[in-house]
């Protein structure tokens, strides 16, 4: 079996969150274990963990601190989630009933090498695959495994509905190999997107993240 390899670029995650909470992060000493953290209003911030979930500060998140971190992140999407160019790292947005942003979910995004090897053979025989389970199992990682190993013998495009699988920002991140990424502008417009794929771009194998409509 394959080592694993895992390459977070975590730093890149933490300058965008306030430097008060990101120090406390830096201090527990955790970093290969960390899963998200949560920044929501008038409640403590917290960070969770692989084996629980850690108060980071004694105060409560204040609006200037999501400001100040959707500053730095910028424009989120319909579906309410954004990113950091260049990693797999999501931010989600919890709005008002007016629209503004009153809570942030930060997750951590892992490009991890080698988690395949039990399902290789089914990914490389060309059947069709889908893949249940729990938020946060490694659904996702193990779709970007398979697309760079399907990328390096067949023709194989990505439908990123919210850039899950390829990152943010225009150039995919580089845990997709050669597979070529097509971005989804709302999720509503997935199917449109899976067709114009196949009509356009001549695909062997198409990998999609997330069918969660009809």
């Amino acid at each position: 079996m394959k080592q694993k390899q895992v390459t977070d670029d975590l730093f890149s995650l933490l300058n965008v969150l306030p430097s008060e909470i990101a120090q406390v992060i830096i201090g527990l000493g955790l970093n290969d274990d960390l899963v998200e953290v949560i920044l929501d209003l008038g409640r403590v911030p917290t960070a969770r963990y692989i084996d629980g979930e850690y108060t980071l500060l004694d105060r409560e998140v204040t609006q200037e601190d999501i400001d100040e971190v959707v500053l730095q992140i910028g424009e989120f999407d319909a579906d309410n989630r954004a990113g950091i160019d260049g990693t797999l790292h999501r931010i989600s947005a919890i709005r008002n009933r007016r629209g503004h942003i009153v809570g942030l979910t930060c997750r951590v995004g892992r490009a991890v090498y080698g988690t395949i090897d039990i399902i290789q053979d089914l990914v490389e025989s060309g059947k069709s695959i889908l893949l249940l389970g729990k938020p946060g199992i490694g659904k996702t990682t193990m779709l970007r495994e398979s697309a760079r190993i399907l990328a390096e013998s067949k023709r194989t495009i990505i439908v990123d509905t919210s850039n899950e699988i390829g990152g943010d920002g225009d150039v995919p991140h580089p845990a997709v190999g050669r597979a070529r990424r097509m971005q989804v502008a709302t999720p509503s417009l997935q199917h449109e997107v899976m067709i114009e794929a196949v009509e356009n771009h001549n695909p062997e194998t198409i990998v999609i993240d997330e069918i969660g409509r009809e």
